[in-house]
């Protein structure tokens, strides 16, 4: 099992900087894959980023490369999500998930366990 909570997410201007957290707990953490993923109102879940186990792979939504940033801190049972030049199209709720296998993923459907979400909402 593991448990996360997010946090970090609050009204931002556009053009901002703003770091998401999301603290895990549980045996599995460390061998876990993990993501983040956003819903904005009257749309569906979408993939925003995935870090492999070890840290060392990352992957990213054409909407967010070279903006956003994930890792992770082992140790501290973190991950994080650096988000830079936010737009007005950031705003969403945003999701940490975590899955039973090491390696990323983009599928929401091959994560098992979610966090409750955290608000951004990025102004004009």
């Amino acid at each position: 099992q593991v448990q996360l909570v997010e946090s970090g997410g609050r009204l931002m201007e556009a053009g901002g900087s703003l770091r998401l957290s999301c603290a895990a707990s549980g045996r599995t953490f460390g061998s876990s894959a993990m993501g983040w993923f956003r819903q904005a109102p009257g749309k569906e879940r979408e993939f925003v980023a995935t870090i492999n186990w070890s840290g060392g792979l990352t992957e990213y939504a054409d909407s967010v490369k070279g903006r956003f940033t994930i890792s992770r801190d082992i140790a501290k049972g973190t991950v994080y999500l650096q988000m830079n030049s936010l737009k007005p199209e950031d705003t969403a709720v945003y999701y940490c998930a975590a899955r039973e296998g090491s390696s990323r993923s983009v599928y929401a459907r091959s994560y098992d366990y979610w966090g409750q979400g955290t608000q951004v909402t990025v102004s004009s």
